[in-house]
């Protein structure tokens, strides 16, 4: 069985798409198409960002002043704090006391967890708040430290130079001193924190793409992520067959990724939100009140030790993302229509191997289906090409 190693190099070749005998890709000006893939699929690129010294904030590029007005969440509750505490003790794996904090703001939460004995990171993006969680640092020998960093906008792959808030991953945790756990071994960090506001399903298909491929936070192992999000993301999160209209390629790839619990649920009213100037924010429209009236759900997700196969690798995940993206393009096809589209390889062998019946709608497929589907297709030895790859939907998020 193939195991991912911690260390593993976050730019790979894709060999699924490279190599000889993996896939074919249809279509007029394939060659053209199959060299901008080369160049923008995220992570493969030669481009490596560099840092640099932290200006002051008349110095920052533009693109750092729009990161700051992005309104945020912050958890200025004591009791929500010590809820939230008591519920992470319950599922905490007793071996990692390391806890990366997104955006703590005010250090409600942080102090909490400091007095439960961990460790703390504070990954801070809005400097205003600085000044008073490093206090909150003080006499306790290294338990907190604070870092001007935004953890939503780690490794970008868009610039050619970062400065904080943006950071690389690796040097971050180089500095901080954080070492990395072979896959198969226990949780190196934990990550709390809240989605940004308004690119919930943006983070989320990053995190996932990092870690499939083992990159960024995952190249230091199974990162396990606590973070909340909403009700509605949650749903679509944890959709399957039971509830076709939710359920989607992103539902499968996390749960296929990922042991899935929900926590704890909190009403949106519960957390103050803040613009980048310190300014309390108050509901501006209609649905913004109707959001407010919403829970946020506190969920954990636990990359699984055994995600990773012989056929199915960080090298070759690619595919298996595009499978998905094809099968839920057409979400009422059935099963067999999609095998021939999709693969040379003898649909009705598939469907043998695979156990299922040829009328079957890919809505009815379970998570741990698609993957055995991948799976079955890839471990093909009768055919030098395993895969029939149209690019249109390369760059879609569906």
């Amino acid at each position: 069985m193939w195991l991912p190693v911690a260390g593993l190099p976050p730019r790979l070749t894709l060999t699924a798409f490279t190599g000889a005998g993996r896939s074919c890709i249809l279509g007029s000006g394939a060659a053209r198409r199959k060299d901008v893939l080369a160049r923008n699929r995220r992570g493969l690129s030669d481009f490596h960002p560099q840092l640099l010294p932290s200006l002051g904030f008349g110095d920052s590029p533009s693109w750092v002043s729009k990161c700051r007005l992005e309104p945020r969440r912050y958890i200025t509750s004591p009791r929500l704090a010590e809820t939230l505490v008591r519920v992470l003790r319950e599922n905490r794996e007793k071996t990692c006391q390391l806890f990366l904090e997104c955006n703590p703001g005010p250090g409600i939460l942080t102090q909490a967890l400091l007095e439960t004995g961990a460790r703390v990171i504070a990954l801070e993006s809005d400097r205003t708040f600085i000044p008073h969680l490093e206090s909150l640092g003080k006499n306790l020998n290294g338990k907190l430290e604070v870092v001007h960093c935004d953890f939503f906008k780690l490794d970008p792959t868009n610039y050619g130079t970062v400065k904080p808030p943006i950071m690389i991953s690796k040097m971050l945790f180089q500095n901080l001193g954080i070492q990395a756990l072979p896959w198969s071994k226990g949780i190196p960090l934990k990550v709390m924190g809240i989605f940004p506001i308004k690119n919930e399903r943006r983070t989320l298909w990053k995190l996932l793409h990092d870690l499939y491929s083992c990159t960024s936070i995952y190249r230091y192992g199974r990162v396990e992520l606590n973070m909340f999000i909403s009700e509605k993301q949650y749903q679509k999160l944890m959709a399957n067959p039971k509830n076709p209209n939710l359920y989607q390629a992103l539902s499968v790839l996390w749960q296929v990724a990922c042991e899935i619990k929900l926590l704890h649920m909190e009403p949106w009213s519960s957390f103050d939100i803040y613009t980048q100037n310190g300014q309390l924010e108050k509901p501006k429209s209609r649905e913004s009140l109707e959001e407010i009236q919403q829970n946020l759900c506190l969920v954990q997700l636990t990359p699984r030790r055994n995600l990773f196969t012989d056929n199915l690798t960080p090298v070759n995940y690619d595919v298996f993302f595009h499978m998905l993206k094809q099968c839920f393009m057409k979400r009422n096809a059935k099963l067999i229509d999609h095998l021939h589209s999709l693969s040379p390889v003898d649909a009705m062998d598939i469907l043998k191997k695979t156990k299922k019946k040829e009328k079957m709608k890919i809505t009815n497929l379970y998570p741990r289906d698609f993957k055995q589907l991948f799976e079955t297709i890839e471990c093909s030895k009768d055919y030098t090409c395993k895969w029939l790859y149209d690019d249109f939907m390369d760059d879609r998020i569906v």
